[in-house]
């Protein structure tokens, strides 16, 4: 454990993949630079049988980070799911300025703690929660070479974190990625596991979203399929709203959609990062396999046209149950301020 200790200050090979809230530790793994660049999820899927998990007690953490000096400098994609975040991470990462890792389990653990610490006296539940989520910040702001800059993209979850990581003293840039209610509905209903996954994140939504909102006036039973579905996009997008919000000119939108159709936007992401990529490198990062394969599982084969292909299904058998959400959405948007600004945002 000292030997991990000791490496903690040198390189993101000691990946911090978990923090248990109930022993206070954090569990490291770890991770080569091809590691990182093949995995498309930082989370279990990662402890295969030969990469096993070692506990640190955070004192020895802190203590670690304090002697490394280390210091918070990572970036951010935030996004709504299903809009090709994945995608937009690999391309970044395969600049040789950019250091991309894509949703580090930890986040997720914090966004789930901060909602739970929510009864806690403040002054306890700031302190300490501060201090680890810095802590792990820093860990996560490691790169194997000096100019490179960590981007993290982040579970669309976390996006409840997102206004506050944007309001961190190391000024954090962003890049907020989403696709219009329409082709947001249409995405989730063209796939039978995406319809399964907004099943079960539906209520956690719901409530995520009530609280932004202050009133608890809907109920999953009286919902149809594709009304749950608006309502997923009104959760994350009032979030993400909010989270421009706080940061300013250090947020960049980008409608996946359009990124589809212009892909050498990402000259723009690049450099908003702060990462001086010419129009030529950009073209041989789009000519490369991450736009013809599927970002979560690149054996598989995707691309554009695909998609718009399923997307054109969906609608084609869905299409009352879209029309049925964009109803819904227009009526919450009529009651409620930020599911107008969260549409205005992606407008």
């Amino acid at each position: 454990m000292d030997e991990i200790q000791e490496d903690l200050g040198s390189s993101p090979e000691q990946f911090p993949h978990g923090f248990n809230v109930r022993d206070d530790s954090v569990a490291f793994v770890r991770l080569t630079r091809a590691d990182y660049e093949a995995a498309s999820f930082l989370d279990a899927r990662i402890l295969t049988p030969g990469r096993a998990s070692v506990n640190l007690p955070w004192p020895q953490v802190a203590a670690a980070i304090d002697a490394s000096r280390l210091a918070e400098a990572c970036d951010y994609i935030f996004h709504i799911g299903h809009v090709g975040s994945t995608l937009l991470s690999r391309l970044i990462g395969a600049h040789r300025g950019a250091f991309a890792l894509r949703e580090p389990a930890v986040l997720r653990t914090f966004a789930q703690l901060g909602d739970r610490l929510d009864a806690e006296p403040p002054a306890r539940r700031d302190a300490e929660f501060e201090e680890r989520l810095g802590g792990c910040l820093k860990l996560l702001s490691r790169t194997f070479d000096a100019q490179q800059i960590a981007v993290i993209k982040a579970t669309s979850f976390v996006s409840e974190l997102a206004a506050g990581l944007l309001s961190r003293p190391s000024s954090p840039k962003a890049l907020i990625m989403f696709v219009s209610p329409e082709s947001y509905i249409a995405t989730i209903l063209g796939g039978p596991n995406s319809r399964q996954e907004a099943k079960v994140l539906a209520p956690g939504r719901l409530r995520r979203l009530h609280r932004r909102l202050g009133s608890e006036i809907w109920r999953l039973e009286q919902l149809s399929e594709g009304e749950i579905l608006a309502l997923a996009w009104a959760c994350e997008m009032t979030a993400l709203a909010q989270a421009a919000n706080a940061g300013g000119a250090r947020v960049l939108r980008l409608d996946f959609d359009r990124f589809l159709a212009e892909p050498v936007l990402l000259v723009m992401v690049l450099q908003h990062f702060g990462i001086d990529a010419s129009l030529s490198e950009v073209h041989a990062i789009l000519r490369g396999p991450h736009l013809r394969r599927y970002s979560k599982a690149p054996e598989h084969a995707y691309d554009a046209a695909l998609r718009r292909d399923v997307l054109n299904e969906a609608r084609a058998v869905y299409g009352e149950e879209i029309r049925r959400g964009l109803t819904w959405l227009d009526r919450a948007a009529a009651q409620f301020a930020a599911v107008r600004a969260a549409m205005l945002f992606a407008a």
